[in-house]
């Protein structure tokens, strides 16, 4: 598989190692990936450069403000992008309208780790069993490295989701900060964000009553799992002819589990 990496900070450089080892895991065997280009905001340029033009997928980790044009100039010359890239969901109505113009299928994930989403599937079905049980309160709080921006983050976003969409008594999610004196949280599930040192990334979910507290919690070690999850959703792109769609992690994760 050709990749294009967009975006070479660190989670560029974990992809591209991810990408160079096998899917086994294996270090000492040589991938049959192969990394055709590398776009940073210094060579832009290069999206018409014919390495770029010959890739079969791109992976794009970069910042809120550059995703959309990241995206957007894979999509338009045909290039099947994998994007990673959190904060900007409010473009993705633009995204999804260049997708079909296109004819350019897309897989966006604000996490790609398998145990993440594996979490994510956890969280909606603890989130079914709670809303028949009136006494427990929700919560969330997540903890992320001090270079990260965006708060909350992307996936305590699509966790805060997924608890509103199987549980009625939300409606929304809110950050305490922008509470009001005096405020209670009615139907708002409130997350909390830290942002500590390099961690990699922890997501919290409380369950609380007047009797106990249920936490459930995905602590990650580092970022190798979601650039690994990155280049599993771009296999899974590329290895079939997908129409074109924007597509999610579940979309990749329903397939992996089908298959074993």
């Amino acid at each position: 598989m050709k990749i294009a990496i967009i975006g070479y900070g660190r989670m560029g450089h974990e992809v591209e190692k991810a990408a160079l080892m096998q899917a086994s895991g294996n270090s000492d065997t040589v991938s049959e990936n192969e990394i055709v280009c590398r776009i940073d905001a210094d060579n832009r340029r290069d999206f018409d450069s014919e390495t770029f033009l010959g890739a079969d997928v791109a992976i794009e980790f970069s910042r809120p403000e550059a995703a959309f044009d990241n995206v957007a100039a894979s999509l338009r010359r045909g290039i099947p992008v994998v994007s990673g890239t959190t904060g900007w969901s409010d473009r993705f109505g633009e995204i999804d309208e260049i997708v079909r113009q296109t004819g350019t299928p897309m897989v966006w994930a604000s996490n790609f780790s398998i145990g993440v989403n594996l979490f994510m599937l956890i969280n909606n079905y603890a989130s079914r069993l709670m809303s028949r049980l009136g006494m427990y309160a929700a919560s969330m709080e997540e903890i992320h490295h001090i270079h990260k921006l965006d708060h909350p983050s992307g996936t305590a976003i699509t966790l805060a989701e997924g608890i509103i969409a199987a549980n009625p008594r939300y409606s929304r999610w809110t950050e305490p900060e922008t509470m009001q004196p005096g405020d209670g949280a009615g139907d708002s599930l409130i997350i909390s964000h830290r942002r500590e040192g390099e961690v990699p990334g922890t997501h919290i979910i409380r369950w609380d009553s007047p009797c106990d507290t249920i936490t459930l919690e995905h602590r990650a070690k580092n970022r190798s799992g979601f650039a690994m999850g990155a280049v599993e959703a771009a296999r899974w792109l590329v290895a079939e002819k997908r129409p074109a769609e924007r597509y999610s992690m579940s979309d990749v994760l329903s397939t992996l589990i089908e298959n074993d």
